[in-house]
């Protein structure tokens, strides 16, 4: 699949991906001068309850702060288990804009849906404990460069790029347009759910607690 020198893939298969790299990456890539790693009091994701890897209920969200160019950025949140996903724009990656934005989103469900969020170790996290402070909603973290410890939302991740290309300048797109790409791939069927779609999965969810 990588026929080229130093693992590169040839242009005219790199056209047919959805994420249009040319290059592997490895997993252990650096990630210097990101912040990353020097966040207070992190709590890591293998003390998650053992029902977060099960999928066993509902509530356990997976997210991450996707940048693009000219420094614009959104949140991706992705509920571990129903794979229902939420895009919020974000104004700026301080961690005082990022932490606002997500309280925001969280308090726009019932609180048996939102228990806890596992986030990567970017430094927009800096300020977690104030967000479970607001939310009651306890905040685990990756270890260093897994992102793969994210699975359901680098999944879907990979899948909005389908909608925006790497690259996109994300302050152009208003929440509204976000609001309706989420709902295209929340209404997808999804091999993994037996080809029901998320927000099938996410409303009997909303159902069952009346």
């Amino acid at each position: 699949v990588y026929p080229g020198p130093g693992g590169a893939l040839k242009k005219e298969l790199q056209q047919h991906l959805r994420s249009q790299r040319a290059i592997r990456r490895s997993r252990h890539a650096s990630q210097k001068g990101d912040g990353r790693g020097q966040i207070k009091d992190m709590v890591s994701l293998r003390e998650r309850p053992a029902a977060v890897e099960d999928r066993a209920v509902p509530g356990h969200w997976e997210g991450e702060l996707i940048i693009g160019t000219n420094n614009s950025q959104i949140a991706t949140l992705v509920e571990h288990r129903t794979r229902y996903v939420m895009l919020a724009k974000v104004s700026g990656k301080d961690t005082e804009t990022v932490i606002n934005v997500l309280i925001k989103q969280a308090r726009t469900l019932p609180g048996e849906l939102y228990k806890s969020l596992t986030w990567d170790r970017g430094k927009e996290m800096h300020d977690h404990k104030r967000f479970t402070l607001a939310t009651d909603i306890k905040v685990y973290f990756c270890d260093p460069q897994s992102p793969w410890q994210r699975g359901s939302n680098e999944n879907t991740n990979g899948l909005l790029r389908q909608y925006f290309p790497k690259g996109t300048e994300w302050s152009v797109h208003s929440q509204a347009k976000l609001n309706a790409v989420a709902r295209q791939l929340n209404e997808r069927p999804r091999k993994t759910l037996g080809f029901e779609t998320p927000a099938e999965r996410f409303n009997a969810c909303v159902a069952s607690i009346g």
